[in-house]
């Protein structure tokens, strides 16, 4: 019982994990060599993109997506999705599409005058399941070296972490008040049945020992 209960809480803070990893903020010091935009029809991946349209009988309808592709400082190569968020998860509220791919545009540069770039962006890259991080938004920086504190992502941990302690803490008082009171005194009531048969059966012992003896 006790390998189950910590299977689930370990299940538990895994996802939560892996959630928020995924939907909070990152930053990405890049040089953007490129953008384009290609159709793309979601199928098993479409967990990982914008919530995408249906027709009438509920089919995903394939549509065309805005792509920024960058290089990092080491020389590796980033592309990112640039997808409108709109009311759904994440709570981004992005809406401006093509203006931040007109930004991506203007801010093109090469290897031998390149323009660093800090592009905020949530999600995960995965060539394999062809996921790609959504770019949220983007400006110019000094060079690849710029620290960036993302405040964003300390202000919520903070929340989630006050948010957890609370529930923790009123469950614990919730507990000792109502929950082992109640638990003591059925411990209490099956200690009492078990001293009560305990009795009987002495009595029943004495009574049939005095049978065979007479």
């Amino acid at each position: 019982m006790g390998y189950i209960k910590w299977a689930f809480i370990l299940t538990f803070w895994i996802v939560l994990a892996a959630l928020l990893h995924y939907t909070l903020p990152q930053h990405d010091i890049v040089r953007i060599t490129d953008s384009y935009e290609r159709r793309i029809d979601p199928g098993a991946n479409s967990l990982f993109w914008a919530s995408p349209e249906t027709d009438k009988d509920g089919a995903v309808i394939n549509r065309d997506v805005f792509f920024i592709q960058t290089r990092r400082a080491g020389g590796d190569v980033m592309v990112y999705r640039n997808e409108d968020t709109g009311w759904g998860w994440p709570p981004y509220f992005k809406f401006d599409t093509a203006n931040l791919q007109a930004e991506a545009v203007d801010l093109r540069s090469t290897a031998e005058n390149p323009q660093w770039v800090a592009i905020k962006h949530y999600g995960w890259r995965n060539e394999f399941l062809s996921i790609f991080p959504n770019a949220i938004s983007m400006r110019p920086v000094a060079g690849p070296d710029v620290r960036i504190i993302p405040w964003t992502t300390i202000i919520v941990l903070i929340l989630l972490i006050a948010a957890f302690w609370a529930i923790y803490v009123r469950w614990r008082r919730f507990r000792r008040a109502r929950i082992d009171p109640v638990l003591t005194d059925v411990g209490q009531g099956f200690e009492s049945v078990g001293d009560d048969i305990a009795l009987k059966r002495g009595r029943l012992r004495r009574w049939w020992h005095r049978r065979k003896s007479g």
